[in-house]
């Protein structure tokens, strides 16, 4: 890539979260998602941690000064000037929590916890150290309150696995993964509460969920309401309790983070590093298969492992969980699968297995490829030395953007984009991939 094109990607990267900005935090999109969104505000966070110290600081500040009182950090931050959006305030009922913020109206469900990762990293890339350190002061209690929240309440057991109960706190809203649960749940048509859908009108139908998995999403939510948001409740009766490997993977790394932040500040890591060492035992436990070489969610209710090929099966690389033998049989499974990476006529990393029974080029999270997944596999090959593999996914995830646009994801084998457009994280992780110290831009 020449400078001059290299110099307009980034400038139209940063157009992108311009034009996403709504006062303290950026819009995933500015059509389907008007909303602040928790593990979008990380990823966000990270590119503008590159040019502009200010706003990722207060991308981050704005999701914390939303935080419950036990700790969970909220999928959504409503913005009250958008109101034509579903699930939305109405809908939640998450006031009747005693822990819901006054202040802000919020989801009652989470998303992957990658916000200890985004903070160190924006500390990092400062360009004002005094004041990354007053936000790393000001952001530590709230990071120490959320893991605090998931080994309480998400893992009662001490296994070292958080479980999620929502497809949506996967950040996976829409995988292949979650249809035997969703097949589970026989709802009658009394059941499933009234809504009206948005999303189907604002980008094509093909793109988006099917409106019988959008049924049992709501009724998971009004059961999460029924039950005031209480975790103990929640959990003697919720049909969706899954140990997820991504949301995991990010929590482990985030501890190691976390533990990091403590030192910097001069405050006892042992706690977050004893937590990120025994997630990382206990990914590599039970949801490592042996058999097919990759990492599978675990579905607690049934107690079985939930033999679906994702690529999120491969980011543990992000954590550096699996050791070398682990590692090698990974890229295998990579390389020599429907994942096609490093293949011709397929862009690396489809989100779904493409021999999959469930796949499709096009639909929300079943085969599209999705920069953020890339991103954290692309570090991850970073991690143990893969070069190559790295090389190939860097320049992969580029072309995508710069022939496709910045779509919320894109078809694995045409490159076109789909979902939302100007979507804001993949500017900004296209921007940390672009702007990184090393970058490692040729070669395919």
């Amino acid at each position: 890539m020449t400078d001059s094109n290299l110099a307009l990607l980034i400038r139209r990267a940063k157009m992108v979260l311009d034009f996403n900005r709504v006062e303290s935090y950026t819009q995933p999109g500015p059509r389907l998602y008007p909303h602040q969104w928790s593990w979008d505000s990380g990823f966000i966070a990270m590119g503008y941690a590159h040019y502009d110290q200010d706003r990722a600081v207060n991308e981050l500040n704005h999701l914390f000064d939303s935080q419950w009182k036990n700790g969970l950090l909220p999928q959504i931050v409503f913005n009250p000037d958008f109101s034509e959006y579903f699930p939305g305030v109405g809908f939640w009922h998450a006031d009747r929590s005693p822990n819901a913020p006054l202040h802000h109206k919020t989801s009652g469900v989470v998303q992957p916890p990658i916000h200890a990762t985004a903070a160190l990293h924006v500390y990092r890339h400062a360009q004002n150290e005094a004041r990354a350190r007053k936000f790393l002061e000001r952001a530590f209690p709230h990071l120490a309150a959320w893991h605090e929240y998931l080994y309480r309440d998400r893992d009662p057991e001490g296994t070292g696995l958080a479980y999620i109960r929502h497809p949506w706190e996967s950040g996976m809203d829409n995988s292949p993964m979650w249809d035997e649960t969703m097949m589970r749940m026989h709802l009658r048509p009394d059941e499933i509460p009234p809504y009206q859908r948005a999303d189907t009108h604002l980008v094509a139908v093909d793109d988006r969920p099917v409106n019988a998995a959008y049924d049992r999403f709501a009724w998971l939510v009004q059961l999460f309401a029924e039950h005031n948001y209480d975790e103990a409740r929640i959990r003697e009766d919720c049909p969706f309790l899954v140990q997820d490997v991504l949301f995991n993977t990010l929590l482990c790394k985030a501890g190691h983070d976390l533990a990091e932040i403590a030192r910097v500040l001069g405050e006892d890591p042992s706690t977050f590093e004893a937590q990120a060492l025994q997630t990382a035992s206990a990914i590599n436990e039970r949801l490592w298969d042996e058999e097919r070489a990759i990492y599978m969610d675990y579905d607690i209710v049934t107690d079985e492992p939930i033999r679906v090929f994702v690529a999120a099966g491969f980011t543990p690389l992000y954590a550096g969980i699996p050791d070398e033998d682990q590692t090698r049989r990974l890229l295998g499974t990579l390389e020599n699968s429907g994942f096609s990476f490093g293949a011709k006529g397929c862009y690396s990393v489809p989100s779904y297995d493409r021999y999959g029974y469930g796949f499709s080029p096009v639909q929300y999270w079943r085969g599209p490829v999705w920069v953020n997944i890339n991103w954290l596999l692309l570090r991850g090959l970073e991690r143990y030395g893969l070069d190559a593999q790295a090389d190939h996914l860097r320049q992969t995830t580029i072309d995508l953007v710069r022939e496709g646009g910045f779509y919320e994801y894109f078809h694995p084998t045409r490159g076109n984009g789909h979902g939302s457009d100007f979507f804001s994280w993949t500017a900004a992780l296209l921007l940390d991939i672009l702007l990184d110290a090393t970058p490692k831009t040729n070669g395919r």
